[in-house]
């Protein structure tokens, strides 16, 4: 069962993520179609799993945030914001699903949660996403959220035997208020 609720929204809450998570976190992540929009290559067995939950998920050094996107306690997925520079200004977000659970807004409606955990709490100017090029549902996530699309690092990821292109998306913290005002 998922940890505690941490940030609770109308259609998903976040939980953090236990010990007892880790064999979910697994299965999802060495799951071909889940994997193929990562930037994972490698395959993740159990110890290596536990490894990041006992170094990353649970180490609490504040500059990364683990929590498991859940639908009335039922773990449906990951998000997560990571920090990218020493003085706090940028992170971040990286999220998926299983896939069962694609195309039914879970996705949306955690990353707004965390978007709005990142401004309003861990006080970050600039939250970013980087998205495959074929990867369409989570394009939309983005655009629905207000945030801009920045550029593109052409053939900058190799993914089943061919060079993909890396859209980056962000949104600044007053873009993300002057949005939801």
């Amino acid at each position: 069962m998922p940890g505690p609720v941490f940030i609770d929204g109308d259609r998903v809450e976040l939980r953090t993520v236990e010990e007892e998570d880790v064999d979910f976190l697994q299965k999802l992540i060495n799951d071909p179609t889940i994997r193929r929009s990562l930037v994972n290559r490698t395959p993740v067995n159990g110890q290596q799993e536990r490894e990041w939950f006992e170094e990353s998920a649970s180490d609490g050094d504040g500059d990364d945030v683990d929590l498991l996107i859940c639908r009335d306690g039922n773990a449906l997925g990951s998000v997560g914001l990571h920090g990218h520079d020493p003085l706090g200004v940028s992170c971040e977000i990286g999220i998926f699903l299983a896939e069962e659970h694609w195309g039914e807004g879970y996705g949306t409606a955690a990353s707004r949660l965390v978007t709005d955990y990142a401004f309003r709490e861990l006080r970050y100017h600039r939250v970013m996403a980087r998205v495959f090029e074929d990867n369409v549902g989570s394009t939309r996530i983005w655009e629905k959220l207000g945030f801009r699309h920045e550029g593109t690092f052409e053939e900058s990821e190799y993914v089943d035997g061919e060079y993909v292109d890396v859209d980056v998306y962000a949104v600044l913290e007053d873009e993300w208020f002057d949005r939801t005002a």
